[in-house]
């Protein structure tokens, strides 16, 4: 009778032996995979959702879902700050300048249409520019001309 408890016993060790050692050999879920996720960003780059949790953490949750919040009960408040951080980080490094102008640019081609679209009337300027059977895409089609390098007089 001792004798098998002891083989039990040899038996037990063993197998958890083996699953120790297996489960120090198996890396964490996400840890190890050579991806950086959004949790780990790359040395110097900003995280969005970092910058947002630590507003998040400095103004309150109130505050935070006050300011960010858009829907009833205001508990989208933190992915509509990722999403602001992001959108205001640059695709690329140096990008940040190019996309300012452009956006100057487009600007300027919009009011320049509505101007010029005031000054025509509505039935001349869609006659002008709109291209497709309703000629409903005719301030598209001026801003889109303004807004290239060089604009073509109108």
């Amino acid at each position: 009778m001792r004798r098998i408890l002891l083989k039990g016993l040899l038996a037990v060790s063993i197998v958890l032996s083996v699953v120790v050692s297996a489960a120090h050999a198996v890396p964490p879920s996400g840890k190890g995979s050579g991806s950086a996720t959004a949790s780990q960003a790359p040395a110097g780059q900003d995280n969005p959702a970092k910058k947002c949790k630590a507003e998040r953490a400095s103004m309150g949750e109130k505050a935070f879902a006050e300011r960010y919040g858009t829907n009833p009960n205001k508990r989208n408040a933190f992915g509509k700050c990722v999403s602001k951080y992001a959108k205001d980080k640059p695709a690329k490094p140096g990008d940040d300048e190019d996309d300012e102008g452009d956006d100057q640019k487009q600007d300027n081609a919009a009011k320049k249409c509505k101007a010029e679209r005031a000054s025509m009337g509505e039935k001349a300027f869609a006659e002008r520019y709109g291209t497709n059977p309703n000629k409903r895409n005719a301030f598209g089609k001026c801003v889109a001309k303004y807004s290239k390098d060089k604009p073509a007089k109108p």
